[in-house]
């Protein structure tokens, strides 16, 4: 009997601790089990929140927008003046050339100068969901038109005039007369927008234009020989010129004529811009702006005669006024970019054109010299074209 309570106390012993030893493994593996899923579901709300400031960041408006397009326009228009005509090879250089009359060859509206491509960039701070400050600037260079007269060996004399008594003509049978006319247009501005509707956006804003030309008439090919045979026959016809081959090395003369002119245009400008169309990612846009102008206008012009240069110029400030219409469309390739895809007008009037000036260039020949009257600063001209470029927003 006394062995049996002996044995119960001896496994009491030894089982009781394990039977503890497991309730506190298991009580373990509950606490472990609920701190588990404490950490699991504070991963997901942290996964939840990062998702949320994500979307929360990609649904913010954009603050910023930049552009860049290439543009290809064309120039139309010009001051008109009569640049060469021909008059008959019969008669004779001094003086019935000058006092003969021509047949019209060329006019400086013949000069078509076509298109000549460039680039605009763009920049706009959204102020707010309704108001944007942008600025933009472009350049156009390239338009240039070249076109030559004869030679009409030897049948005419090709011959420019201009006020005063100036009158130019080939010292050679098979020298032909060529203008070269060339334009270069310049645009700044600066914005602010006040969006009304989703459809309806209006702005006002400053804008500097600067429009640079050069008219220039030459005698190629150059003189090969000093004209010495004019002091000894100065009444010499085209044929006789024909037959006259010895004489002196001549220099490089410079252009009989050269007129350079600049339209710098200050002023202010309204518009209105319009959602036409909207379909998925496509949209098209038009833009209406006109204003008036402040154009300090400049010319400066050379003249040779006999084979010297003289020069003349002359400014003026001159109300001018510039008017441009604008047709965009505009696909959305991503959520912060677009393709942009338009056609464009812009008409300027009141500007000095280079061959409005030869009207106001005087010369006298005794003695020689050359003046300019003034600045003819009413004329006006159109550039029209296309547009292709990139729109990024962020």
């Amino acid at each position: 009997m006394r062995k049996k309570i002996i044995l119960s106390v001896l496994i009491s012993i030894l089982v009781l601790p394990l039977f503890s030893y497991a309730a506190s493994s298991g009580g373990a593996d509950t606490q472990a089990g609920a701190l588990g899923g404490a950490l699991t579901g504070t991963r997901q709300e942290v996964k939840q929140l990062r998702n949320d400031t994500d979307h929360s960041r990609s649904s913010q408006p954009s603050r910023w927008t930049v552009s860049v397009e290439a543009i290809v326009f064309e120039r139309l228009g010009t001051a008109n003046f009569l640049l060469v005509e021909r008059v008959p090879g019969t008669a004779r250089f001094i003086p019935d050339v000058p006092a003969t009359s021509g047949t019209p060859a060329l006019n400086s509206n013949d000069l078509k100068q076509g298109f000549a491509p460039g680039f605009r960039l763009g920049a706009a701070y959204h102020v707010d969901t309704s108001h944007d400050l942008s600025v933009s600037f472009f350049r156009i260079s390239g338009w240039n038109a070249t076109q030559s007269i004869g030679p009409d060996n030897p049948r005419n004399w090709l011959v420019m005039r201009s006020p005063g008594g100036f009158f130019q003509t080939q010292d050679f049978a098979d020298q032909s007369m060529t203008w070269d006319y060339s334009t270069e247009l310049y645009n700044g501005e600066i914005n602010v927008q006040k969006k009304f509707s989703n459809r309806l956006t209006i702005l006002a804003g400053f804008r500097w234009l600067q429009m640079h030309e050069n008219l220039q008439g030459s005698i190629p090919p150059a003189d090969r020989f000093k004209p010495t045979w004019k002091s000894t026959n100065p009444e010499y016809n085209l044929s006789e010129v024909a037959q006259i081959t010895t004489g002196t090395p001549a220099p490089e003369y410079p252009p009989f004529w050269n007129t350079s002119t600049t339209n710098n245009l200050y002023g202010f400008q309204i518009g209105v811009e319009g959602k036409l169309l909207e379909l998925g990612r496509f949209s098209l846009n038009g833009l209406i702006k006109v204003g008036g102008y402040w154009n300090h206008a400049s010319v400066s012009t050379e003249v040779s005669i006999a084979k010297v240069v003289y020069n003349a110029g002359a400014s003026t400030d001159h109300p001018a006024f510039a008017s441009e219409a604008v047709l965009q469309c505009k696909y959305q390739v991503t959520r912060g970019i677009k393709l942009k895809l338009g056609y464009e007008v812009l008409w300027l009037a009141g500007v000095a054109l280079a061959p409005g000036q030869i009207q106001e260039t005087y010369s006298t020949s005794s003695p020689t010299t050359v003046t300019a009257l003034g600045v003819n600063s009413g004329s006006h001209v159109l550039f029209h074209g296309g547009t292709a470029g990139l729109e990024f927003s962020f």
